[in-house]
């Protein structure tokens, strides 16, 4: 189906006005753009994130736009032209866009990528190139973080290569698209368990395990938040863990690195990145004072990714 998207630019001291007379034309579905909304947004969500793209940033500045859509059909056009009509001090400009257009646009930017020497991430929709030997960790992931292309990502993905995983127990906090536990599985981990705060997670992150051949048997996901004391927090707690990720943000690590420790096996090994530039030496000491030794310290681009390993109990007579 094709429809008429339709965009109004507006002053923003005008735009609940313009929001409102379209509503009261019985003009649904607004997705307003704005400069003010989207720095909004993030100040209300900035626990999440320590980083914002800059060009993301400059596409909203100085925007204030309000969009709509309506069926590229007669009936479409007459209701456009209506609405022309009623408010002829805006400018009504016009586009023609198809369901495909939003469902598959995105997929042209995610081709297969090589991490290291034994993982090849093919997306769900294209061919299998040459593998060289490595494993194939099949995705499609959405609109949930966690392709691989992201330099956090490939950090965590690497380490785990140089890891001896056969057999081991993993547990992935803040899973995203499963990423990371598959690919720990398809390393040879025997069995992965991983939470996200982002209800959608579990299932997106079980389809792509499912893409791999891995089922319930050995990869389980949840929704929560690992932050809060409450029942995901104490299963947790009764489990131990060879290896424990988190590609999450730097104040969330900050936060869970007391924690980990609990989760950890004797000799398990705690993989964290998501930490931009300018953040690394807190997360070093929230890290030291949780009793972590930093085995290594790697960066990519403006990211760090952490290797470490709980401190060695040294005994005295």
């Amino acid at each position: 189906m094709q429809w008429l998207e339709i965009t109004v630019n507006t002053a923003p001291e005008n735009l609940d006005r313009l929001t409102a007379e379209l509503e009261a034309q019985g003009v649904s579905g607004l997705v307003i753009d704005s400069e003010q909304e989207y720095e909004a947004f993030l100040e209300q969500n900035r626990q999440y994130w320590d980083y914002v793209d800059e060009e993301l940033r400059d596409a909203y500045r100085g925007v204030c736009r309000v969009k709509f859509y309506y069926e590229d059909s007669d009936d479409g056009r007459a209701a456009l032209e209506q609405l022309r009509g009623a408010f002829p001090q805006y400018t009504f400009l016009t586009d023609v866009v198809r369901d495909e257009d939003w469902e598959n646009n995105w997929k042209q930017y995610y081709k297969p990528l090589t991490i290291g020497r034994r993982l090849l991430i093919v997306p769900q929709w294209e061919e299998t190139p040459e593998t060289d030997g490595r494993e194939v960790l099949r995705l499609d992931p959405g609109l949930i973080f966690g392709t691989g292309s992201h330099a956090t990502t490939r950090m965590c993905l690497e380490k785990l290569q140089e890891l001896p995983l056969d057999g081991k127990r993993v547990l992935d906090l803040g899973c995203g698209s499963g990423i990371l536990a598959i690919g720990a599985l398809l390393l040879g981990a025997a069995h992965a368990d991983g939470c996200d705060i982002d209800p959608k997670a579990p299932d997106v992150a079980m389809d792509n395990a499912a893409l791999n051949g891995i089922g319930a048997d050995r990869f389980h996901v949840v929704a929560g938040d690992v932050l809060a004391p409450g029942p995901l927090r104490r299963r947790l707690g009764q489990e131990k863990y060879d290896v424990v990720l988190a590609n999450i943000v730097a104040d969330v690590i900050i936060a869970l690195s007391p924690a980990v420790p609990e989760w950890l096996a004797e000799d398990g090994v705690f993989i964290c990145s998501g930490i931009i530039e300018g953040r690394q030496q807190e997360v070093k000491a929230a890290l030291t004072a949780a009793g972590f030794d930093i085995a290594a310290c790697e960066r990519q681009e403006d990211w760090y990714c952490m290797t470490c390993r709980r401190k060695k109990q040294i005994c005295s007579d």
